[in-house]
């Protein structure tokens, strides 16, 4: 059976430290690589060492999913002769130009939509800004759902889409161990982030990652997953219980919102729920808390609870009369 040892190293972002594996089986592989820094680089070298590894004796690096402080550190590991991940990630190692200006030309015109004040547009250089902390290389190997992990056959890959449109988590079904990223985290929940659709396609054809995460996280508690070892806090024994709550917990928000729709009566903007849900948090975390707002607005629409409509280029969203 492999033998997995957990590295933690610090980042620039408000979520703090991430964890990387050190994955020693047929092959030595890294799952995840860090942010791109140097207090990072040193911490993860540091530790390799009281392993007893060199970074040189790193032949495979996988990732979980493309967001910075998982994949920063990959062009370090000179020796590392396959970079392994979902499909997506390629677009972020190679900062492909036609994605990354597809990528930020969806948020200017989603935040449009959104009706988000030109007082928060900044948050779209920030976007832009944490490509300091992305690595640059490009994947050797594609995974996807069922897939075995090269060099560790007893791995089974499993699509976790949600937090992530990349995200991948690694089950080995001996012992139902889970290597989660940030699927599951015992601390906080996950945030399901907005994304852009496919290159090519409308922003009406955006995937909906609450809803993708709801599922995944169903999968996982039918999995019977007695162990995760996540990408940031703790480990988190016997999931299934941790899951449900936080399935509940989302259909509670989702009736809060609900809720708004109702008090309030006519249409709504997006941006106008989430300055109610979130009173405090928006003016500062306006991506985030716009994406669960989303989140939410997509599950009650997945519960025809409310309609949507587009006026000059405007979202809105109504409580739906359930009488009709």
């Amino acid at each position: 059976m492999d033998k997995i040892s957990r590295i933690t190293v610090s980042t620039p972002f408000e979520v703090g430290d991430v964890h990387i594996y050190v994955l020693a089986g047929e092959a030595l592989s890294l799952i995840d690589a860090g942010a791109k820094t140097k207090a990072s680089w040193e911490a993860l070298t540091s530790q390799l060492k009281e392993i007893g590894y060199h970074p040189n004796d790193i032949e495979q690096i996988i990732l979980t999913h493309h967001h910075p402080d998982h994949i920063g550190l990959i062009e370090q590991f000179s020796n590392a002769e396959r970079i392994v991940a979902h499909p997506n990630v390629n677009y972020w190692l190679t900062l492909d130009e036609q994605y990354v200006e597809h990528y930020l030309h969806f948020f200017q015109e989603y935040f449009k939509a959104c009706s988000i004040p030109e007082v928060f547009y900044p948050a779209l250089e920030q976007l832009k800004a944490t490509l300091q902390y992305v690595g640059k290389g490009e994947l050797t190997d594609i995974l996807t759902e069922g897939d075995a992990l090269p060099g560790h056959p007893d791995w089974k890959v499993i699509d976790t889409k949600g937090h992530a449109q990349s995200h991948l988590s690694f089950l080995r079904e001996q012992d139902q161990l889970l290597i989660g990223g940030d699927h599951v985290l015992k601390h906080i929940s996950s945030n399901p982030i907005v994304e852009p659709p496919e290159l090519g396609r409308p922003m009406k054809d955006r995937p909906k990652p609450l809803l993708q995460y709801r599922k995944n996280l169903k999968k996982c508690a039918d999995l019977g997953i007695k162990k995760i070892l996540s990408s940031h806090g703790e480990v988190v024994d016997n999931p299934r219980q941790l899951i449900f709550n936080r399935l509940k917990k989302q259909e509670e928000r989702a009736d809060f919102v609900y809720q708004i729709l109702i008090k309030n009566g006519g249409k709504r903007t997006p941006f106008e729920i989430c300055t109610e849900l979130f009173p405090k948090q928006y003016k500062e975390q306006i991506s985030l808390t716009m994406s669960e707002t989303i989140g939410q607005l997509d599950y009650l629409e997945s519960k025809q609870l409310v309609s949507k409509s587009m006026i000059d280029g405007k979202l809105f969203y109504e409580a739906a009369d359930i009488d009709k």
